[in-house]
């Protein structure tokens, strides 16, 4: 299996490195990415260990695809046990590291103990070398990576890093590569961060191994045509990007405000993707290998970067009641370079917000600092960068906004979903997606199975956002399609226009093993019991867990479109740990484990 890439082992603490094969049945059963490295995680980490102790493991894991002939396939996936939730953390992030990881000859890296002072891991093809980052711990991510191209002598590699906030152990800190792109939720640079691993440059040579081109080419050619032909993957992403989305959800009452006290903003379109595009946009981006090019580099003043995308612009708009574009692709920038989640930044900004103006949070806690108000654009900027340094009032909300509510005794004001943060889709106006949240087994999270494809864009088929007779079938399909997806290496926007059969035809091409879409569809269900499993094993307790804040269970949305909606998670709970094969608890069967070679 070495032809499809092999596993590089490094030990931190000791400074030493090994090299292994990878397993063609383990491959057959998770894929790659998400599932052989969750795999990987649940069997060598064991039970209650502390997310930020040498006993965690970081692993960094492509997929089968990364890098080879399929549209959009550039993901790679950084998995760990998180420091934020205390369950699974799985982050996938584009650009283009993966591909030069899949181009030097690996497919895995494992990460172990902790490094004795800071430092940075230089792959270059198959010599592998740990080297002193000291003139680099301290830099922001930007910095970082002109640095330590510098010190390879090679324009070309490519880096991932962490910045202050990962170096300083936020919770809420993200890996970054290629300067923009982000694995950013659950805290995975802060594990980067406890390890005093700075970086991982790469540059890879060789030409990644596809067991059939002439198969792979054909495949292409196929899913290049419904690609070209559907109206989210040919025209919204590539003319708006992810923004696209803002008048679409504000439209339908879902876009939630003044952290989640609403779901309705008059003035959304001054944040829209129509006018990013039209005030801002310089160019679009594109990951490795993309057809969509959903990536936008913008324009503010004399600041140019990438960003922002639909998540950022409500986590640091709607949700702290800003209006205007400026101070959001100002925030953005900071998170790029700081090493921050966007999504969980703006939400504890948000309840900050909410904490300080009902009294919580006293004024003489901000030093000085602009007073968190809703609206106030000075705020967001900078509570960001405190943030991103961990200093002053930043160091409360840099452990997220779970543990800085939990602080001030209105643990409510959370709008977290096993002490991750939600992000932009209100689950009163949307029911599949506010299912698809509570379940999540990464806490708060919509690409763990986006319900808005059918239930707001209408495919494959269109359904009624507010219907919840068939949410919890169709919520696991898409968990299962999804993790499979984020297993092969591919990008999830793919899924628009491609279904489980087009991935198991670029999957076997590729490998030469017998998939079908059947059993793209099993994996998938396998690699999220096993994450399951995982939490389970952590202490998750589901009763407590699958759910949402109350503010969506029964605060009814108090204007717009959707006046009057609630989360109807209750009716809708019980039919999907039915559909899963789990008892009455949320707890998988015996029966569900065997049929996916579990137990």
């Amino acid at each position: 299996m070495d032809k499809f890439g092999k596993v590089l082992r490094v030990n931190l603490t000791t400074g030493t490195v090994g090299i292994e094969s990878l397993c063609e049945k383990t491959m057959k059963e998770f894929i790659g990415g998400r599932g052989y490295a969750t795999k990987v995680l649940y069997d060598e980490v064991p039970a209650g260990t502390d997310p930020l102790s040498p006993q965690n493991k970081l692993i960094f894991a492509n997929g089968p695809l990364t890098g080879k002939g399929a549209p959009s396939a550039g993901r790679y996936m950084v998995v760990t046990k998180s420091p934020l939730t205390g369950c699974i953390a799985s982050s996938n992030s584009g650009g283009f590291w993966g591909a030069e990881l899949a181009r030097a000859g690996w497919f895995m890296v494992i990460l172990e103990g902790k490094a004795p002072k800071p430092t940075y891991l230089w792959i270059n093809d198959d010599k592998v070398e740990l080297r002193n980052a000291d003139a680099v711990w301290g830099k922001d991510s930007h910095a970082s990576t002109d640095a330590l191209l510098d010190d390879v002598g090679d324009s070309k590699a490519k880096v991932t890093c962490i910045g202050p906030a990962g170096e300083r152990l936020s919770k809420l800190a993200a890996i970054m590569n290629d300067k923009n792109r982000a694995a950013g939720r659950s805290g995975v640079g802060a594990v980067m961060g406890s390890k005093n691993l700075k970086a991982v440059v790469v540059k890879g040579s060789a030409r990644p191994y596809v067991e059939n081109q002439d198969e792979m080419k054909a495949v292409l050619a196929g899913a290049m045509e419904k690609l070209k032909t559907n109206p989210v993957t040919s025209q919204g992403l590539p003319t708006y990007g992810t923004a696209v989305l803002v008048n679409i959800i504000n439209q339908l009452g879902g876009y939630p405000k003044n952290n989640w006290q609403g779901a309705y903003f008059p003035e959304a379109d001054t944040q829209s993707g129509e006018t990013l595009a039209k005030d801002f946009l310089t160019k679009r981006y594109s990951c490795f290998g993309c057809p969509i090019g959903c990536g936008r580099v913008t324009r503010v003043g004399d600041r140019e970067g990438e960003g922002p995308e639909y998540e950022t612009i409500f986590a640091f708009g709607v949700c702290c009641g800003v209006e205007r574009l400026e101070p959001i692709i100002e925030a953005n920038y900071l998170c790029n370079e700081y090493g921050l989640d966007t999504i969980s930044a703006g939400v504890t900004i948000a309840a900050a917000m909410e904490l300080y103006e009902k009294g919580f949070i006293r004024k003489e806690e901000l030093e000085g600092g602009p007073e968190l108000r809703f609206g106030n654009e000075e705020a967001i900027t900078y509570w960001t960068k405190k943030m991103g340094l961990v200093e002053g009032l930043g160091r409360k909300l840099a452990e997220g906004s779970y543990r800085l509510c939990e602080m001030y005794g209105h643990p409510e004001f959370s709008m977290t979903v096993k002490k991750q943060e939600m992000p932009a889709y209100d689950g009163r106006a949307i029911q599949g997606i506010g299912l698809n949240y509570a379940t999540s087994n990464r806490g708060g999270c919509h690409v763990r199975g986006y319900t808005i494809s059918p239930e707001v864009l209408g495919l494959p088929e269109k359904l009624d956002p507010v219907d919840i007779s068939t949410k919890p079938t169709w919520v696991m399909i898409f968990q299962n399609l999804t993790a499979a997806i984020d297993a092969s290496g591919m990008c999830l926007f793919t899924s628009f226009a491609l279904g489980a059969d087009d991935y198991a035809a670029f999957l076997k091409a590729a490998t030469g093993l017998d998939f079908d879409g059947a059993a793209v569809l099993q994996a998938g269900d396998r690699i999220w019991n096993i994450e399951r499993m995982f939490n389970l094993r952590e202490g998750l307790d589901p009763t407590n867990a699958d759910t949402l804040p109350d503010r969506l269970l029964k605060e009814p949305i108090p204007d717009g479109p959707s006046k009057g909606m609630v989360s109807r998670l209750p009716e809708m709970l019980p039919e999907y740990y039915k559909a899963r094969g789990w008892d009455v608890k949320g707890l998988p069967t015996d029966t569900k484990l065997r049929e996916l070679a579990l137990k």
